[in-house]
């Protein structure tokens, strides 16, 4: 189907959706649908609930934020939960200002996007739907009409609270074009759209000295004062401020804390009493979510301020610090990649993991126990497992700084200098080497950073460096081995039969011979030895490793090569070792004969077939990982 046919076929879908009607017939869709009648908090609130929540190992994961946001579940869910979810059940957090606060490139921005973008989409479904006074500038609540004496009995009747005054304009409107009959006032469902000032609206600061009060209240229209006879009258109004568009739905206050105190004293009365001052008219109601951003430095200055006391109790801050795990950074580089103009470059496999790492470093701040460093504190966030360590160690060191996620580098910057190797390259492929040349060069045009962080982040760099030796050794020791998951699952097999028969004291059945021999010490070692179990250690590992083949057994599982991690990985070191001589002499060898050309040719195809490499970053690969065992 062509795009302008699809473009048909919107407008179509968008005129179904439209109705008009009286009052008295909107009240028969409040009787069917009560919903409609929510406040501007609730709409949001169950916008992201009726997308859909997963509760993954005891927290809560909001789809409405999934393939956008990454890595700040828990700043999500306290978002939700302690702000959204309350303000929907009209509680006092309600009457509070939102305020995001974080670092720059954390995500507050997008998450801002995706309320409004959310919003209007769904405004569109029956859930969202969204009814006001026809013809009113504001899209005021059909509600406000009915009189303060008579809502009680409205509320038994519908069981529907009603908050807010009718507007000057509407009042006149009521009286001079209905004659005061509420029944016969024109309803119309709205939809809202920032692009067309509805529902939706920005406010961005700018010159205190030229920036006008009535961008936020709207101001008067002079060319109609003769038409009307006083600047009173509203029709001489121009009801066309953000804080007017902006009611039913929200407001971003963009740089709020920049901005000069006038304009801030206004959201006083906003949302502690749902109604702001507008010329020389009553208290003009609102019902709107005010959601502003900042970082902490400016927050910290804002609060310090005695002047700002008043606002700072009407504040709710949500702090939105940088994603902690690097699984989710990746995913973060991954998107910004897919929407950039480099999306068709190779990128070989981890290089995208080697950066989120580097960047997840420095984030993090040193543990203050002895026993676990910067690296395998980065895995227990990212919920690898690490042994000695358990899910009560994790809380742990969450809990010994309160501002981690505030500092550190941030996703643009590591994106930027990626685009900086391609650009500057002029290349096809890049891989992790590439990449963590480019982030140590950047740090010399990064003026914010001083001696001190620029120490720092040349460690994370080392550290990262570190973790890509390994992963490229596994990476090349999987492909050299011919069925890989085969010889291990042989070998891992031998060692369990060893296992068993030393833990239980018997004997093996040699194979060949068919005699009784003794369990062979030296191969357990071999594979034990390759994640530093000692001597006086053994016994319980072997022991620890049975007790999981029981435990398995008695589930109805099979205990296999991916049931044990540290197992597993001795699996794969001792494989390696046992091949690390084939690897040396075949990636080594500048004028390799026949036989050794083979094998490096069938390791190229099985990265580029298997492990997602192409011609280029495959032997970048073996040539870097022959120099690692050369050294």
């Amino acid at each position: 189907m062509s795009i302008l046919k699809k473009i048909e076929m919107y407008r179509q879908e968008e005129d179904l959706l439209k109705w008009e009607g009286t009052f008295a017939e909107y009240l028969e869709i409040l009787k069917e649908k009560p919903w409609v009648a929510q406040s501007a908090h609730s709409r949001v609130y169950n916008m992201i609930k009726d997308a859909g929540i997963d509760e993954v190992n005891g927290k809560k994961e909001y789809k409405f934020f999934s393939n956008q946001l990454f890595g700040l579940e828990g700043s999500l869910e306290s978002l939700v939960e302690e702000y959204f979810h309350p303000a929907a059940k009209r509680l006092d957090v309600r009457k509070r200002i939102l305020l995001l606060m974080g670092p720059v490139s954390g995500g507050k921005s997008t998450l801002v996007t995706m309320l409004k973008r959310g919003l209007e989409e769904y405004t569109y479904t029956e859930r969202g739907a969204v009814y006001a006074i026809k013809g009113c500038p504001m899209h005021e609540d059909p509600l406000h009409m009915i009189p303060h004496n008579l809502r009680k009995d409205f509320y038994d009747e519908y069981g529907i609270r009603i908050e807010g005054n009718l507007s000057p304009l509407n009042l006149m409107r009521l009286q001079e074009e209905y004659n005061g009959k509420i029944e016969d006032v024109m309803v119309e469902r709205v939809f809202f759209s920032e692009d067309k000032r509805t529902g939706i609206g920005t406010f961005s600061p700018s010159d205190p000295k030229s920036q006008d009060i009535a961008d936020l209240t709207g101001s008067i229209d002079f060319s109609t004062i003769a038409e009307y006879g006083s600047e009173s009258d509203p029709r001489a109004y121009r009801f066309d401020g953000e804080l007017n568009k902006a009611n039913r739905g929200m407001m971003e206050f963009q740089e709020m804390l920049k901005c000069d105190e006038k304009f801030l004293w206004h959201l006083l009365s906003l949302t502690q009493e749902g109604n702001f001052k507008a010329g020389r008219f009553a208290l003009i109601s609102a019902d709107e979510l005010i959601v502003a951003h900042t970082n902490e430095t400016e927050y910290r200055s804002f609060i310090a301020n005695k002047k700002n006391e008043a606002l700072h109790s009407r504040i709710i801050v949500m702090p939105v610090p940088y994603n902690l795990k690097a699984s989710e950074e990746e995913r973060i580089y991954e998107k910004m990649i897919r929407e950039s103009d480099v999306a068709d470059v190779h990128i070989a496999p981890h290089t995208l993991k080697i950066a989120a790492i580097f960047t997840i470093l420095t984030r993090l701040k040193e543990p203050k126990k002895g026993d676990i460093d910067l690296v395998k504190k980065m895995r227990l966030y990212d919920g690898e497992s690490v042994e000695g360590f358990s899910s009560a160690d994790i809380k742990e060191l969450q809990n010994e700084y309160g501002d981690e996620g505030m500092s550190g580098i941030d996703p643009r910057y590591v994106i930027n200098r990626i685009s900086s190797t391609i650009i500057r390259k002029d290349i096809t492929t890049i891989n992790a080497l590439d990449v963590l040349r480019s982030l140590k060069d950047g740090l010399d045009q990064h003026s914010s950073i001083t001696n001190e962080l620029r120490e720092k982040y040349l460690n994370c760099i080392s550290l990262a460096r570190k973790e890509y030796d390994e992963i490229a050794k596994k990476e090349v020791q999987k492909a050299f081995v011919y069925s890989y998951e085969e010889s291990a699952k042989t070998l891992m097999d031998n060692y369990l039969d060893n296992v068993e028969a030393y833990c239980n004291k018997n004997k093996l059945r040699d194979p060949l011979t068919g005699e009784e021999i003794n369990p062979d010490e030296k191969l357990m070692r071999s594979i034990e030895e390759q994640i530093g179990i000692s001597e006086n250690a053994k016994k319980s590992f072997r022991e620890e490793i049975l007790i999981r083949i029981s435990a398995y057994a008695r589930k109805g599982k099979r205990f296999d090569y991916n049931s044990h991690d540290r197992l597993r990985e001795a699996i794969q070191k001792k494989l390696f070792a046992d091949l690390k001589d084939v690897v040396k002499i075949t990636t080594s060898t500048k004028t390799p004969d026949e036989q050794q050309l083979k094998k490096v040719n069938e390791v190229i195809a099985r990265l580029i077939d298997e492990h997602g490499y192409n011609s280029t970053s495959a032997n970048d690969l073996l040539r870097y990982v022959g120099s690692l065992l050369n050294r």
